[in-house]
């Protein structure tokens, strides 16, 4: 099942315009390079939803965290995972 995952948005590392950004997500502690271009008002700070590689809504803190804990629980959190190195 594809899920979106919770995390919040710590920093903008790239900005061609207002629109097309790139920013590092923490997902409790985790760090992932996303697309912010469906969600370009999200701000250093805010939570988004991230799917597949891009951020695709803002949620509340709140909602955040019981989403990516109840996750955790649930053990969805496989798209965080690095792959394996295969030799």
């Amino acid at each position: 099942m594809c899920l979106s995952i919770p995390g919040q948005l710590i920093e903008i590392t790239a900005e061609l315009d207002e629109i097309f950004r790139v920013g590092r997500v923490s997902f409790d502690g985790i760090i992932k390079e996303v697309s912010l271009t469906m969600v370009p008002e999200a701000t250093v700070g805010q939570y988004v939803m991230v799917h597949v590689g891009a951020a695709i809504s803002i949620v509340d803190e709140t909602e955040a965290k019981k989403t990516f804990e109840l996750l955790k629980q649930l053990d969805e959190l496989h798209d965080l995972e690095e792959p394996d190195n295969i030799a």
